[in-house]
């Protein structure tokens, strides 16, 4: 399964955030089984490093970035991405990049905490322990 990790639920792991970092370490960790395959946007990515290097410092952001890049794909975002979020209806932009870099990208799912923010698009939209019960179902996690 694809699924594209919101930027909230890679903070939560990143940030160690209570209540939420242990079901989304527990996804981080069904990526690195390979039981899921984990796609961050690459807005994703920048907004991280922008966040870690204020709170952690430039070269422990850079490290942990590093860290995500080799356990996760990138849904690249171009200008088709750009436009077809503009057209998508989502109120929040930044989420209708996400959802439509993680669709041209194979994502058949989207893993958040803010799931209203998604509804309507052609992702399957899961919080982080909505996905672990499926996983677990499916004999994973």
């Amino acid at each position: 399964m694809r699924v594209l990790f919101d930027t909230d639920v890679v903070l939560d792991v990143l940030q160690d955030r209570e209540p939420f970092a242990d079901a989304a370490s527990a996804l981080f960790d069904e990526v690195n089984a390979g039981a899921v395959t984990g796609l961050l946007g690459a807005t994703t990515a920048t907004t991280l490093f922008y966040l870690l290097e204020k709170s952690v410092g430039r070269a422990a952001a850079l490290r942990k970035v590093r860290a995500l890049l080799r356990r996760f794909d990138v849904a690249p975002v171009s200008r088709g991405v750009l436009e077809d979020a503009l057209n998508l209806g989502f109120s929040d932009f930044e989420d209708g990049v996400l959802h439509e870099a993680g669709r041209g990208a194979g994502a058949e799912a989207v893993v958040t905490r803010n799931v209203d923010d998604f509804r309507g698009g052609a992702l399957t939209v899961y919080t982080p322990d909505e996905l672990l019960a499926l996983l677990r179902m499916r004999g994973g996690a």
